[in-house]
């Protein structure tokens, strides 16, 4: 039987699971998120899937904590494709500068709006195919706006407190994000890749921390071969 690897930080050597998870396993991981997590929701404040798609671009190698202090300026100014694909440049950077890359962040915008109103009628897709057309949008973003705001599950989100969460729990033998996205939609069950990906992360935030995970106080430890390891 495969077995998966969970890369820990403390002793950067793999732990052996079973691969793939066993149901069992997995099943009891989800019903303990959904114990500690009922009303889940993406931490990303918006109005509108035009909205979060910008937030979450904006997310990039940043918290959704200082991007929500972005983006209510934001969009006052700039609400809709239309006026965003309109924005100069210098005011774009102006307002999202606090958010770090903010020079390839404001084109990101500006181009994605204005990819909306040319190829899309202004309208934000609803597919993965075709959102990450847009610039600045990869499989993550797509998947964020598509699960939270259509309800469509057509991936997995991966990103840092999903990829170190997948790691440790073992639910995935890889360790790049495109990787950890096809082990994840193997490992979960379908009808769970939305609300579990927001569960781990706010599970991430909360109590698996990536330099100092509290096993002692975490309800998933003992489905979690990594428990213990590292903190």
């Amino acid at each position: 039987m495969p077995r998966a690897k969970v890369i820990t930080k403390a002793t950067r050597r793999p732990v052996r699971a079973k691969w793939p998870p066993d149901p069992a396993r997995v099943r009891s991981i989800l019903d303990a998120l959904e114990d500690l997590y009922p009303d889940v929701e993406c931490e990303l404040d918006h109005d509108s899937a035009f909205q979060l798609l910008c937030a979450t671009i904006l997310s990039a190698q940043c918290t959704d904590e200082r991007v929500n202090k972005v983006t209510p300026e934001l969009f006052k100014k700039f609400p809709t494709p239309e006026t965003m694909a309109r924005a100069p440049l210098p005011t774009l950077e102006k307002l999202i500068r606090s958010t770090g890359f903010y020079k390839q962040k404001a084109k990101s915008l500006q181009g994605t709006a204005a990819g909306l109103v040319a190829r899309f009628g202004g309208q934000v897709p609803k597919t993965i195919a075709e959102l990450t057309t847009l610039p600045g949008v990869a499989r993550k973003t797509a998947n964020v706006v598509l699960g939270t705001c259509f309800g469509i599950a057509e991936g997995v989100v991966v990103d840092t407190h999903i990829q170190r969460l997948s790691m440790r729990l073992a639910l995935t033998r890889s360790t790049d994000a495109k990787g950890i996205e096809q082990d994840l939609m193997q490992a979960l069950p379908r009808q769970s890749w939305i609300r579990a990906g927001h569960q781990i992360i706010w599970h991430g935030r909360r109590v698996c921390f990536a330099r100092k995970p509290n096993c002692a106080g975490c309800t998933l430890a003992p489905f979690c071969p990594s428990a213990g390891l590292e903190s």
